[in-house]
């Protein structure tokens, strides 16, 4: 004969433990990627951050480029939101070094 294991209290925990359950960011798309898809994808793929005679060449000249398309587009976006957007170019394409300091000079901080 073999012991029987009661199963109700791992469902309890389970069961008590939803609320608290946090949803996956993976898959949630970042402030910054958002506002960059919804404004800027539309006329700038890929290629213009791939290509050789890009502008930005570090973090606070990415940041600078973001900043002037803000303006340029006529985007009515705060100083954080451009950050974001940086950051998620950053990310995805760039790769430079992000120094807090350099960004706090540039008018932008964390």
């Amino acid at each position: 004969m073999t012991a029987r294991i009661p199963l109700w209290p791992l469902a309890t925990l389970l069961v008590a433990g939803l609320p608290f359950a946090q949803p996956q960011s993976a898959t949630e798309a970042s402030l910054g990627e958002q506002l960059y898809s919804t404004q800027c994808d539309r006329c700038h793929t890929t290629q213009v951050h791939w290509r050789d005679k890009r502008i930005a060449k570090d973090w606070p000249s990415l940041i600078a480029q973001v900043r002037r398309w803000r303006s340029n587009a006529g985007l009515g976006w705060t100083d954080e939101e451009v950050l974001e957007v940086a950051r998620y170019l950053n990310a995805r394409y760039y790769h430079f070094p992000e120094n807090d300091k350099l960004a706090s000079r540039s008018g932008f901080g964390r």
